[in-house]
């Protein structure tokens, strides 16, 4: 992937409507044939992001480049992309076929071209046989199976994706999930795909970029961005993170929750305070006397894997997730190897996540409710 061309580059790329910043300055280039993911809360820009790739909206400032040529100005139809959305927008009036023929059509295509190519295209969206349903027959999956197959007939260059699948059910997003990183690696063209789901871009995406408040916090690899997070917002967005104040002592040593830590961390200055990241599967329940912190349970779910225990270490909440099950009001150990802390420069948003504090007071809260009826 990284040797494949550049297909599209953002250059600091701006967009406000009114007083309010949407994007600030947002460098991003895509290169061809890679399935990347913008990911992040509502509001954070990603949609504005694919609405100007698209075409659909002209930035404040800055160029859109395809393939090296600014295309500022060009309208949607003259770019080679074309967008699924949430709400399909499928053409209530027309049958399968026909919403599948639309752009090629407007093409002026040979009606034995459009034949062939949307046979190919029911076939590779698993829909055989169903071009003579009518669309308001179908199901949310097959609707969005068909609006797919109709944006991928005209041979875009660049497929964009917005929240696609945020109106199936579970089951049914997973599925989808597979069978569009299918599509993508048969077909061998660029998807953007945009979701707040943090699951469905780190199963889905070749790279995930991060994005909050108009910024782009990370790209990387989702190994990348689970495992080496730039910041407490990226820590806290991809999964659970314990996110601790802490100090750095020296190179690969650390201090947080009042004990010392060897880490494998290394170039920060000595004394300087830090961001400590700690996944709540990489942390081992053992017998107190073992433990480099020692705790009580607050809160016990079962999540059918696994538990989820919240622990009280000196008034800071950990998450931890064990096949091991400890009742309320244990006091345990915890371990924690070397390789599963992660050191990161303090930022904006050092001190705003991490503590499970409101987790457990939330679900004492409910069992409060449970009881009172």
């Amino acid at each position: 992937m990284k040797n494949n061309p550049v297909v599209i580059d953002l250059k600091n790329i701006s967009v406000s409507f009114g007083d309010n910043q949407i994007l600030n300055n947002l460098n991003l280039y895509i290169r061809d044939k890679e399935f990347i993911t913008l990911l992040g809360p509502s509001g954070c820009g990603k949609t504005t992001t694919l609405r100007v790739i698209a075409g659909f909206l002209e930035p404040d400032s800055g160029d859109v480049l395809f393939s090296g040529k600014k295309v500022n100005g060009v309208p949607p139809h003259k770019r080679q992309v074309n967008t699924v959305f949430q709400r399909y927008a499928l053409f209530p009036n027309l049958n399968v076929y026909e919403n599948i023929a639309f752009g090629l059509r407007l093409k002026k295509m040979k009606d034995s071209d459009i034949r062939d190519k949307v046979k190919e295209m029911l076939a590779l969206v698993n829909l055989k046989g169903f071009e003579r349903r009518a669309v308001d027959s179908l199901s949310g999956g097959q609707q969005q199976r068909v609006a797919i197959a109709r944006a991928l007939a005209v041979d875009p260059k660049v497929l964009l994706l917005d929240e696609p699948l945020g109106a199936l059910d579970l089951k049914l997003r997973k599925d989808m999930q597979v069978e569009l990183k299918n599509i993508q690696q048969r077909l061998g063209i660029t998807f953007i795909y945009v979701t707040h789901d943090q699951e469905e871009a780190l199963s889905m995406s070749d790279t995930v970029v991060v994005m909050d408040g108009g910024d782009i916090q990370q790209i990387g690899t989702p190994e990348d961005i689970y495992n080496e997070p730039k910041n407490a917002f990226v820590a806290d967005f991809i999964g659970e993170s314990n996110i601790l104040d802490g100090t750095m002592l020296a190179d690969f040593k650390c201090e947080f929750s009042g004990a010392q830590f060897e880490c494998l961390d290394k170039g920060f200055a000595t004394g300087e305070a830090v961001d400590v990241v700690v996944r709540p599967e990489d942390v081992d329940i053992v017998p107190v006397e073992k433990g480099m912190l020692t705790g009580v349970v607050t809160s016990v779910t079962f999540k059918g894997v696994h538990f989820e225990i919240i622990v009280d270490i000196g008034g800071f909440k950990w998450m931890i997730q064990t096949t091991d099950y400890e009742a309320v009001g244990n006091k345990i150990g915890l371990f924690i190897e070397p390789d599963a802390i992660h050191i990161m420069k303090k930022s904006k948003y050092s001190g705003m996540f991490g503590d499970y504090s409101s987790f457990s007071d939330e679900i004492e809260h409910l069992s409060d409710i449970v009881e009172e009826e």
